[in-house]
């Protein structure tokens, strides 16, 4: 029986790929300093990088103590200030009282070092292009966010609350009450700040995803920390490191977040 026309075209088109040359194996190319550089593109670049460099040596704020991430249980306060200035950015924004923040400390790539700040710094610390996001959880929310966040990391860096831990791995407690130190309403409707990653479900805090009522305010987190270094430069002020106690984890309960022993 002979072949249907489309079957013979196939036939040969098939014959025709493998009559081809064998595809070549890819090879690595290093970049390295021999590769030599193409000067047009140079005439392009150079102007470009020397005006964002003389941006990054823009002087900000003076920074007399640093403000420092933390490690080996120590506090975040560079995180605290974050938070801080992302509640009160928001507030700006909306225009009415923003009681709860929330930041990532996976995204604060560098401690501000004391002495003069620089906008090349505020770069380092946060490289990202993270926005600014306001939604609305309930009280309970808000305590199960503090809560994965301690999971998590041994706390996210937040604003608004203190967060006590006690008890022990296997029968952890947890106080968690706003900052004033009075009760949480499970059941109010509360304002939050955060950005597009931790609401989109970054770093693994998922009770925010459930954050109602997005406002996206069109803010980047770097550009909001630039805004408020020259609003305390404009009046004559230091940054400061927030300050500590927040959060208080026992040791025993910091080692078993770290084994990732312990769980909600």
């Amino acid at each position: 029986m002979p072949k249907p026309a489309s079957t013979l075209l196939f036939s040969l088109l098939t014959m025709g790929l493998t009559a081809q040359a064998p595809v070549r194996k890819a090879e690595v190319i290093p970049v390295a300093a021999t590769i030599p550089e193409d000067e047009a593109i140079q005439k392009v670049i150079a102007p470009l990088a020397a005006e964002i460099k003389a941006t990054f040596d823009l002087p900000l704020v003076p920074v007399p103590l640093g403000v420092f991430r933390g490690r080996r249980g120590e506090e975040n306060l560079l995180g605290y200030w974050v938070a801080d200035v992302m509640r009160k950015a928001a507030q700006g924004v909306i225009g009415s009282p923003v009681r709860f923040a929330i930041t990532n400390a996976g995204g604060l790539r560098a401690n501000l070092r004391p002495g003069q700040l620089k906008v090349g710094d505020i770069f380092e610390m946060m490289p990202f292009e993270n926005e600014l996001v306001v939604i609305e959880l309930t009280g309970a929310e808000v305590i199960q966010v503090v809560k994965e966040g301690i999971v998590r990391r041994g706390g996210e860096p937040c604003s608004g609350v203190k967060t006590l831990v006690g008890g022990t791995a296997e029968a952890v407690t947890f106080t968690i009450t706003w900052e004033d130190g009075s009760p949480i309403d499970p059941e109010a409707q509360i304002k939050v700040a955060t950005s597009d990653y931790l609401y989109g479900g970054g770093d693994s805090i998922p009770t925010l995803k459930k954050g109602r009522k997005p406002f996206t305010t069109g803010l980047t987190l770097r550009q909001m920390l630039l805004d408020e270094c020259a609003s305390l430069a404009k009046a004559k002020l230091d940054l400061l490191p927030p300050a500590p106690g927040r959060t208080t984890i026992p040791v025993p309960i910091l080692e078993a977040i770290r084994d990732k022993k312990l769980k909600l």
